[in-house]
């Protein structure tokens, strides 16, 4: 498979996935996207999720000015410090759904990163909630669900709590 073709089975995955949840997840609670890249999923999370307000975490904004979020919305800044902030001020159990995609070329730093973040994650999860990711993550309360999405196993990684 080349790259070209991983990339787009990566972005049909995720697009399907997103959309999926668009049409399952609670009508009340919080939306997160952490990872904003270049915009193009917090773009179509806006589109899919019309009325929710969207709240989107990232190191350092350089996504498509049409797909930068408010700055009421948007946290800058390391993950480990913008997201313990976060659920300080809304509380844990606010999300209904997490979408996570924040990873690199590195297959190890990438695990480490997933290990790190997962207590965080679980503590932002209402009960019904989700955590859509391109990896894999350690979420003892939560179920894998993957499967029931009809995205190709290891493609993306859907949890419920």
């Amino acid at each position: 498979m080349t790259r070209l073709d991983s990339a787009i089975r990566r972005l049909t995955a995720q697009r399907d996935v997103l959309d999926w949840a668009a049409r399952v997840i609670a009508p009340s609670g919080l939306v997160l996207e952490i990872g904003l890249g270049n915009g193009r999923t917090y773009d179509h999370m806006r589109a899919r999720l019309p009325g929710r307000e969207i709240y989107v975490f990232e190191r350092k904004v350089a996504a498509h000015p049409a797909c930068i979020p408010p700055e009421k919305y948007l946290f800058i800044g390391d993950v480990f410090e913008t997201l313990p902030a976060f659920l300080e001020r809304f509380g844990e159990g606010s999300a209904a759904l997490v979408h996570i995609d924040i990873g690199t070329g590195n297959e190890d730093a990438n695990r480490e990163l997933a290990l790190h973040l997962s207590p965080l994650l679980a503590k932002l999860l209402m009960p019904g909630g989700f955590t859509l990711g391109d990896r894999a993550f350690a979420l003892p309360d939560c179920t894998d669900i993957s499967s029931t999405t009809g995205v190709r196993k290891g493609r993306y990684f859907v949890y419920k709590r």
